[in-house]
């Protein structure tokens, strides 16, 4: 999965899957200087990513509840960024 291609969605768990292996790695300490500021480059732009898709379902949680005093849906614009 290359998270650097702007227009590709790798979906929430794969981003959070990548995200945890780039910590790993930074984390067991024997990466390149290079190599590590890439994985610190890719892993915020994957925090981001997770970010907002956690908010875009969190406002939609709180649509759903919100709605009438009872549950049911209601259309959400997400932000733009």
């Amino acid at each position: 999965m290359k998270a650097e291609k702007k227009n590709e969605d790798p979906g929430f768990e794969k981003a959070l899957e990548r995200l945890e292996k780039i910590v790993t790695e930074m984390e067991e300490g024997d990466l390149s200087l290079d190599k590590m500021m890439q994985h610190f480059e890719e892993g915020s732009r994957l925090v981001q990513y997770c970010s907002a898709r956690l908010n875009e379902v969190e406002k939609k949680i709180e649509q759903l509840v919100k709605k009438d005093g009872g549950t049911g849906t209601a259309p959400f614009e997400a932000e733009a960024e």
